[in-house]
């Protein structure tokens, strides 16, 4: 089974940055395992466990809003970010119905988010986000977050493919009845869509790219930061990484 690696993540990387922008054009949800409110509180309880407090907030890539919400009575101050004008419309209406009048939303990449800022944050964080950015990208993100981040304040990336556990899960290898033919059948259906989507110049599917939990730490090392890798809670082929400065 075809697996984006981390060398050839960089050979791949020079056109994402249109594709994903048409990918999530008219996206209105982001990819959680499942939409009820149920799961999402959970979801949003296990994060802000890691974000461990506080008073503001930066949430790159926040999709509609569906774990800003749970965050806002925990925070003074937050801020939502999006490249996706559909997403972001789902999220004003979210906002409206939660009545959360903390929040501010912006519309923004990675690489415009910054001059659309101005205030520093206590947490910066991004949840399944970073598998669209390459490593320079991932790079310059975090140089660019750390002059926009308050003493004792931390960047949290959550829900990041690990390259060592995302074919297992694509195998069906953690499901309640995996065995030889079922993994067979994912390695044919994989295929034609790897094929199909080749053919329309789109992504295969939402996921993005794994990356290597030990290239993310040398690159938060590089801009003076320690990470700790932490198993997703909700998602057995994700990883969180916490960067706090040294």
């Amino acid at each position: 089974m075809e697996v984006e690696s981390s060398k050839n993540i960089e050979k791949t990387h020079t056109k994402p940055k249109n594709i994903w922008k048409d990918f999530f054009k008219d996206k209105t949800h982001g990819g959680h395992r499942y939409s009820s409110e149920g799961f999402l509180a959970m979801e949003a309880r296990e994060k802000l466990f890691h974000l461990d407090g506080g008073k503001t907030l930066l949430d790159f890539g926040c999709g509609s809003a569906e774990l800003l919400t749970y965050y806002a009575p925990e925070y003074e101050q937050l801020v939502g970010a999006d490249f996706s004008p559909s997403m972001l419309g789902e999220a004003s209406k979210r906002l409206r119905e939660k009545k959360c009048n903390n929040i501010d939303l912006v519309l923004a990449d990675h690489e415009t988010l910054w001059e659309n800022l101005d205030s520093t944050f206590d947490r910066i964080t991004a949840t399944g986000v970073i598998q669209y950015l390459s490593f320079q990208e991932i790079d310059d993100f975090i140089a660019k977050a750390s002059e926009h981040l308050n003493t004792d304040g931390k960047i949290v990336f959550f829900d990041i493919l690990d390259p060592r556990l995302y074919p297992l899960w694509k195998l069906g290898i953690f499901t309640p009845n995996a065995g030889l033919l079922k993994a067979l059948y994912r390695v044919g259906c994989d295929f034609q869509t790897s094929i199909s989507a080749a053919l329309r110049n789109r992504p295969r599917n939402i996921y993005g790219f794994a990356h290597n939990p030990y290239k993310i730490q040398k690159i938060a090392n590089k801009n003076g930061f320690e990470m700790r890798c932490i198993q997703s809670m909700y998602y057995e082929y994700k990883y969180h990484a916490i960067m706090y400065r040294t």
